[in-house]
């Protein structure tokens, strides 16, 4: 009863700071860069700040992991720390393309055990928890059966960040192997593949809180996550989401040699 305790407070405050990241969209706004160069504004503040008081105020000796006000450690004896993100896919945010998303995740000890992705503008919202399944808008989704790569919809954030920084020739071998490429990116990339309607999802940089729902949602999907080396960990600097059929194939391209 406590996952499901912990996924409804999950489900409840994604969607209370997604609707929040809503009064802001598609809005002239001031935009900051951060130092890594990223962008942020004030709907991304406001929504990591709604996050975190809520789980201050329900779940006190917790730790908080957040991309805008950084780390909270739990208090002695907890082994729960939250991650939040509060508009993955800021740039998609500031030109007014709906596919940004809200995270928060919930890690005990060194696994994630609930993960929630939210789409505010899109009206979605992906939950699972450990053994619980996962469900879009309540409805269970699992990843999609296609074995072959010629039938594959592979997806990026963006490609140049891809060239830069993925494993080459492997990269480049997987899309032009694949049905279709598309650059439908960020946590909502992820979710397209852990409900069935893409079957691989690259991101070549990430941080713990871009990729923190991931693990448990794609395992619930019946589908596979982890970073360039097949490792599932949420500190692994790169993320790859795929359904299980192509898992393999996808793993064993990207460890390609140059030729």
């Amino acid at each position: 009863m406590e996952l499901e305790r912990f996924l409804a407070f999950a489900q409840e405050i994604g969607y209370a700071a997604g609707r929040l990241t809503l009064g802001y969209f598609a809005r002239a706004l001031e935009i900051s860069d951060k130092q890594d160069g990223s962008p942020v504004t004030v709907a991304d503040r406001q929504a990591e700040a709604l996050i975190r008081q809520a789980i201050e105020a329900q779940f006190p000796d917790h730790g908080i992991y957040g991309e805008e006000y950084g780390v909270k450690e739990p208090r002695p004896g907890c082994s729960y720390t939250w991650f939040i993100d509060p508009i993955d896919g800021t740039k998609s945010f500031i030109h007014g393309v709906p596919l940004y998303s809200t995270l928060v995740a919930l890690q005990r000890d060194q696994t994630v055990v609930v993960g929630v992705i939210t789409c505010p503008a899109l009206g979605e919202q992906l939950a699972a928890a450990q053994g619980r399944g996962c469900f879009l808008n309540g409805r269970q989704v699992q990843v999609s059966g296609v074995d072959q790569l010629q039938r594959a919809v592979i997806l990026c954030s963006d490609p140049r960040d891809v060239e830069v920084n993925a494993p080459l020739p492997g990269w480049r071998h997987l899309w032009r192997d694949c049905r279709y490429v598309r650059s439908w990116g960020d946590a909502y990339g992820h979710l397209l593949v852990a409900s069935g309607r893409a079957e691989i999802m690259i991101d070549p940089v990430v941080e713990p809180y871009d990729v923190a729902p991931l693990p448990v949602i794609l395992q619930e999907a019946g589908g596979v996550y982890g970073d360039w080396h097949g490792q599932v960990t949420l500190f692994g600097r790169s993320a790859i989401s795929c359904n299980r059929a192509l898992a393999d194939t996808v793993w064993q391209t990207l460890k390609m040699a140059p030729s």
